[in-house]
């Protein structure tokens, strides 16, 4: 696995140097040719290899890995010294240098000299790995032929449907008494506060179960607040404090991220002090975690219930003595009933696969998260005796292990079976933290920067990566936490007995270590470095400083600190904060000695100092900065055209004009994001032709009169751009902004005098368009009045602070026709909503927060006539929060109909 990312990712470095206007180094072509087929040969072996080995790295692998990993040492390490020289040729032309402690600088001719010597060492380091690869494509090709994988991997990478993976994950594998049982114990008239423990050993259904009941709607109609935490071994209070008060208060964590854990705890106290409330702790692994946080869960004497799971028995009689449910394994019927769901749908198992298929499931031994899994496996392969039979012989083989270490041994199976493309993707997942919510958007970006991606018929390496991740999950090997408004999904999850089978396989075949761990590779042959929180410094710098081969950084940790071979590292990340450099020689040394990262996710108190040689990041992929202080690029930003993702955080952001005489084009260029005052010129627009996501705001100053100076009308010549964000601060009316037809997700954020009424026709008739949200602006003759034909695609639409519009009408019955989700907030104003909404038939609900009385009459109205026609189990739902009490609004709840008041008052 790790040779084959390594094989892809050394092909992507070749391909940019021979792709790139001004590669930092030129290769021998007929290197390039050797490299390359020996490389090409490799890939292919890999992708029909099988490993006799199973414990420990394989070393026909590992020394594959290690042609690949030398080979990119070269290439990089000659990049440094190439620029290296060529700054000691400007520092010799000038004698003021801000990097000149780095090195002495030569003479104009020794320069050259060293410049013949760095071609010559280039070609023979480059010369020793193609003969080193040439020794392993001969050992390869005496492989014996049983050792390779009968199975086609050469299938196409678009994966079937998620759908049957989300249907699986959440299928319901207990009897009616056990989901039953526990309802009983949450509803019960019993008035003091019951804890009921759930326990059993990981994979086992604890969670799901949980879950299952937790989204009954009795449950929701009993209590009058409901809230979830997962504990994990290495719980943060603050954090299970905050993911309660937000989801007890409806609040966002960032309303609440400036609140002390003190404040969190007495908020959290008042808000559940008085009301019935259910909390669940899941995975809870000690009694300190409960003696730590029960406290702030009142005994109000009125059925308030807390329900937690854990894979820990006797933490379960400390939690209640009279009562815990202890997960069984599943029987037979159920085991078998989960597993035929899951591999053939609706359909049934041919009468051939039955016997076999039942002696494969009898061998997960009943444990429902190794049915699924098993099951996942075999859902993407040949339904033949022959397949059904090689799976049954590796089951088999297993069977006499215990528990958790049996349950890790058959998940690895399923890490086996995957194709070798998919087998880094998945690895790395595991090097985020337990329970982790991992953005799907910062995943794909570390894949591609990480250079785990093979290119294949013209798509995007971002396209490619979603169509992974979707592979994964149909697998059941990462599960979806979140999806967006629109259906795309925003986060996915990893199972803990998953991220443990990650963990220890990247463990054993040195594909990242993570500081604080043990590592049977030994430190100074590590590539990926994990740097966990709370990590105390002096192990992060003393590991660093053992770590020479280190080229990717994975932290979240505080500070960036300096480690050897900086020129080297490839990827520079944080997944939760942003790492903070502090250090102002650091800083200036970014840019000067950092010059082969692909990836740079980082906070700076100032980016001139990077800017200076900013285009010494010759290979610059992702570049994502926080940064406070007004700055503009440099215009040699333009002829970057590596460049894939610019994301601009906080701070004022300006991209310069670009000069006439350059022609590089950005084909790469999909997100530009965060940049201050964009000027759409046709040098622009020929520029960044593929982009994909954009998102500018505006800073009205002083001299421009015309909105057209921005030349806005230009955007809609962006013919594949997909989303746009457009605010605008002062007084600027950016009435000339166009559209292309391609928008699928638009904002618009505009000042107070902004008439909605000029450019809602041109938004209406965008036909791809499913996510709209408008801010602020105003609505000149305060109505809103919609026809038939707009918005054919929409399915959701918010509308934020716009108090000028008190009619919302439509003069047809066909409105909105995909309408799932209409959000309002801030609309106090707003007398009326359009009636016709209640009639179609996509539509989920409505959420009104802080929207005036005579809007949510409306809402109840839809409501009411929709009960009436459909009755009250139809999916049709309203939420209202209100700011302060409102008897006549709160007496309107109902099950389709809830009121939420955060006010006492």
């Amino acid at each position: 696995m790790a040779a084959y990312a390594a094989l892809v990712s050394l092909m992507h470095i070749i391909d940019d140097l021979e792709r790139h206007h001004s590669p930092p180094i030129s290769l021998n072509k007929q290197q390039v040719q050797s490299l390359t087929e020996n490389v090409m040969f490799l890939q292919e072996f890999l992708e029909a290899y099988i490993s006799p080995v199973s414990d420990e790295a394989d070393p026909l692998e590992m020394r594959i890995a290690d042609a690949a990993y030398a080979a990119e040492d070269a290439i990089a390490s000659h990049i440094v010294a190439k620029i290296q020289l060529s700054r000691s040729t400007e520092a010799d032309i000038s004698p003021v240098s801000d990097e000149a402690d780095l090195e002495d600088p030569k003479t104009v001719s020794s320069n050259y000299d060293d410049d013949d010597d760095e071609e010559m060492n280039l070609f023979r380091d480059m010369q020793n790995v193609i003969q080193e690869m040439d020794q392993i494509k001969s050992l390869a090709m005496q492989r014996n032929t049983e050792k390779v994988v009968l199975h086609d991997t050469r299938r196409s990478f678009v994966s079937a449907s998620s759908s049957t993976g989300k249907n699986s994950s959440g299928m319901v594998v207990w009897s009616e008494g056990v989901v039953n049982g526990i309802l009983e114990r949450l509803v019960s008239d019993q008035r003091e506060r019951q804890v009921i423990p759930i326990t059993g050993m990981g994979g086992i259904g604890k969670t799901t179960l949980a879950k299952t009941v937790y989204s009954k709607k009795i449950i929701e109609q009993r209590f009058d607040v409901c809230a979830w935490a997962t504990i994990s071994q290495q719980y943060n209070t603050r954090e299970i404090l905050c993911e309660l008060v937000s989801q007890a208060t409806k609040k966002t964590k960032e309303q609440l991220s400036e609140k002390s854990e003190d404040e969190l705890e007495l908020e959290l106290y008042q808000h559940l002090i008085g009301r019935r409330f259910l909390i669940v702790m899941d995975d809870m692994w000690s009694i300190d975690a409960w003696d730590r946080i029960q406290r702030f869960f009142p005994e109000n004497e009125n059925c308030s219930r807390i329900l937690v799971t854990t894979r820990l028995s006797h933490l379960s009689s400390q939690l209640n003595n009279n009562y815990s449910l202890q997960m069984e394994f599943l029987d037979e019927v159920r085991s078998w009933e989960l597993f035929s769901k899951i591999v053939f749908g609706v359909g049934s198992c041919p009468h051939e696969l039955e016997k076999i298929g039942k002696k494969i499931v009898e061998n997960c031994r009943g444990l429902p998260l190794s049915i699924v899994v098993v099951a996942g496996i075999l859902r993407n392969r040949e339904h033949t005796l022959g397949v059904w039979e090689s799976i049954r012989k590796n089951l088999a083989s297993e069977v006499n292990l215990d528990n958790d270490k049996h349950c890790l041994k058959l998940l690895k199976m399923s890490y086996n079976h995957l194709p070798v493309y998919l087998k880094p993707c998945f690895l790395y997942i595991g090097l985020f933290e337990e329970d982790y919510s991992v953005r799907v958007s910062t995943l794909v970006k570390l894949w591609v920067s990480e250079g785990f991606l093979k290119p294949m018929n013209d798509k995007s390496l971002e396209i490619i990566a979603i169509e992974f991740l979707k592979d994964l999950i149909d697998r059941n090997l990462i599960l979806v936490g979140e999806v967006g408004s629109t259906g795309n999904i925003k986060f996915v999850k990893i199972h803990d007995l998953l991220r443990d089978l990650c963990l220890n396989q990247s463990k054993k075949d040195g594909f990242y270590h993570v500081i604080g761990q043990s590592s049977p590779q030994g430190m100074s042959s590590q590539r990926r470095v994990v740097i966990p929180m709370n990590m105390p410094k002096k192990k992060v710098l003393d590991d660093l400083q053992s770590m020479p081969c280190a080229r990717s950084i994975i932290s979240e940790y505080v500070n960036v600190p300096r480690i050897k071979n900086s020129g080297l590292l490839r990827t520079l990340h944080a997944y939760n904060k942003f790492l903070y450099l502090e250090d102002e020689s650091l800083i200036k040394s970014l840019a000067s000695q950092y010059v082969n990262l692909r990836h740079l996710a980082v906070e700076l108190g100032s980016m001139s100092s990077v800017f200076t040689s900013f285009t010494r990041f010759w290979n610059l992929h992702i570049l994502i900065v926080s940064c406070w202080k007004e700055f503009t690029a440099p215009a040699e930003i333009w002829r970057m055209p590596q460049l894939r993702h610019i994301e601009m955080i906080n701070g004022s952001f300006y991209l310069p004009k670009p000069s006439s005489d350059d022609v590089v084009v950005m084909e790469n260029l999909l997100v530009l994001e965060g940049i201050a005052n964009f000027k759409c010129s046709e040098e622009v627009v020929k520029r960044i032709p593929n982009i994909k996501k954009l998102c500018i705001y505006y800073l009205r100053r002083g001299g421009i009169e015309q909105d057209d100076y921005y030349c806005l009308k230009n955007i809609k010549r962006l013919c594949k751009l997909e989303s746009l964000h457009v605010a605008c601060w002062g007084d600027f009316a950016p009435y000339a902004l166009t559209f292309p037809q391609s928008l699928k997700k638009l904002t618009l954020q505009m000042n107070r005098g902004f008439e909605w009424e000029k450019i809602l026709e041109k938004i209406g008739a965008l036909p791809f368009l499913e996510k709209f949200k408008l801010y602020m602006g105003c609505f000149g003759t305060g109505k809103w009045e919609m026809v038939e034909g707009q918005f054919p695609s929409l399915k959701y639409l918010e509308l934020q602070w716009c108090p000028s519009l008190e009619h919302w009408t439509a003069e047809s019955n066909s409105i909105f026709p995909r309408l799932e989700k209409l959000y309002l907030l801030e609309m106090e104003e707003l007398k009326e909503i359009p009636t016709q909404i209640g009639d179609i038939p996509t539509l989920q609900k409505i959420w009104m927060f802080y929207c005036g009385e005579s809007a949510v009459m409306c809402a109840k109205e839809i409501v009411e006539e929709q009960v009436e026609l459909q009755g009250e189990d139809f999916p049709f739902h309203v939420r209202v929060w209100l700011r302060r009490k409102n008897e006549a609004v709160q007496s309107l709840a109902s099950p389709n109909f809830e009121v939420i008041c955060n006010s006492s008052n």
